[in-house]
């Protein structure tokens, strides 16, 4: 049992570790992930989408600073009921997720190690049989080092852990999982290649024949079969290649203008998804920016999921010299985790990416 639970102990400890870091280096990101859950067709649970970022930063420190907690042996008692409510509330949420489809990406590991529902599930119900372990042995839960030495250490995991919460949201996470990230060529995520494995489905026909339904599978011929024909249903056998980046689109007034812009030999992006909310101190820089990107000879162009009217509003105002255009909000929340960021590219390769606080920092 000694072994056991020291296993159990090192085994949740780095995963709630890992877990909470991982959304930490992306506050931002997680807190998306949890509107998504507050959202009326999921949880109904609207009036806290405002307070998802601190909920988000709130949580992720915790569970950080619990792993820590049940490595060093600090508070048994009160470290192994704190892991027990939490995942019993994560294995609900995954279970419910899995079970009516809900959300397809629990965000455990954010972007690093994407998850399927079910996926997340499984994983949860290991950590809650690991968890359960320690609950009912937490007497074999020994201190690692002096309790006085447990409580300055504890205190320095939330310090540090909220410090580094602040740098990322001031600045961007410091590691990038995603697609969008510095060196990646948009327009070549996007693309197919012509060997990709192609998708696998089955399909199941209906058929009404002497007043009894007769159902046939095929790869996708239509069978040969008497009677009359009821309907069809298809399965995803085998998933095909999905490319990295598939739902990234420039609109302008309804027209597609995706490769245009991103062929252009020197581009200057501005990203901010909501200009309604947007951060007006980041214009004021973009400004001098944007000035400086057309005198060397940039293309210049604003991505926004706003619409025309507060499009315009942000132009009069800080007497903006390039023109908005539409794009999908989730994937400009997914490109940058600024409202503004900021974006350099070249024939479509991102070589600059930064939040608008460091505006200072791209080079034209």
């Amino acid at each position: 049992m000694k072994l056991l639970v020291g296993f159990s102990r090192i085994f949740v400890g780095v995963l709630f570790i890992f877990s909470g870091f991982i959304k930490l280096n992306d506050p931002l990101g997680f807190s998306y992930k949890l509107q998504e859950y507050f959202s009326p067709e999921v949880l109904g649970l609207e009036f806290l989408v405002p307070y998802s970022l601190v909920i988000a930063i709130i949580l992720v420190v915790f569970e950080l600073v619990v792993g820590i907690m049940i490595l060093i042996g600090y508070l048994p008692k009160f470290t192994v009921w704190s892991l027990l409510l939490m995942i019993v509330f994560f294995t609900f949420l995954t279970f419910y997720s899995a079970y009516f489809n809900k959300v397809t990406d629990c965000g455990c590991f954010g972007d690093a190690i994407p998850l399927t529902p079910w996926q997340s599930f499984i994983k949860d119900v290991i950590l809650l049989v690991l968890i359960v372990i320690l609950f009912f042995n937490r007497k074999l839960i020994a201190p690692v080092l002096n309790p006085i030495s447990h409580r300055w250490i504890i205190f320095l995991s939330f310090m540090l852990s909220f410090w580094f919460a602040y740098h990322v949201l001031m600045h961007l996470p410091v590691f990038d999982f995603r697609a969008y990230k510095i060196g990646n060529n948009i327009k070549e995520l996007m693309e197919v290649p012509e060997d990709a494995q192609k998708g696998v489905y089955e399909y199941e026909w209906t058929f009404l024949h002497n007043s009894e339904e007769v159902t046939l599978t095929t790869d996708g011929s239509y069978p040969s079969q008497e009677g009359e024909f009821v309907g069809v249903e298809t399965t995803m056998v085998e998933e095909g290649y999905v490319p990295p980046i598939q739902d990234f689109e420039i609109e302008d007034n309804g027209e597609v203008i995706t490769d245009k812009v991103l062929d252009a030999e020197k581009l200057f992006m501005i990203v901010a998804y909501d200009l309604s909310h947007t951060e007006q101190e980041g214009f004021k820089a973009i400004q001098k920016l944007a000035a400086e990107a057309d005198e060397n000879g940039y293309k210049i162009v604003g991505l926004t999921a706003s619409n025309d009217a507060n499009q315009q509003k942000i132009r009069n105002k800080f007497k903006l010299n390039f023109e908005f255009y539409q794009v999908d909000k989730k994937v400009l929340q997914t490109i940058v985790r600024s409202n503004p960021g900021l974006l350099v590219l070249e024939k479509g390769t991102i070589t600059q990416k930064k939040h608008w606080f460091d505006a200072e920092d791209i080079k034209l």
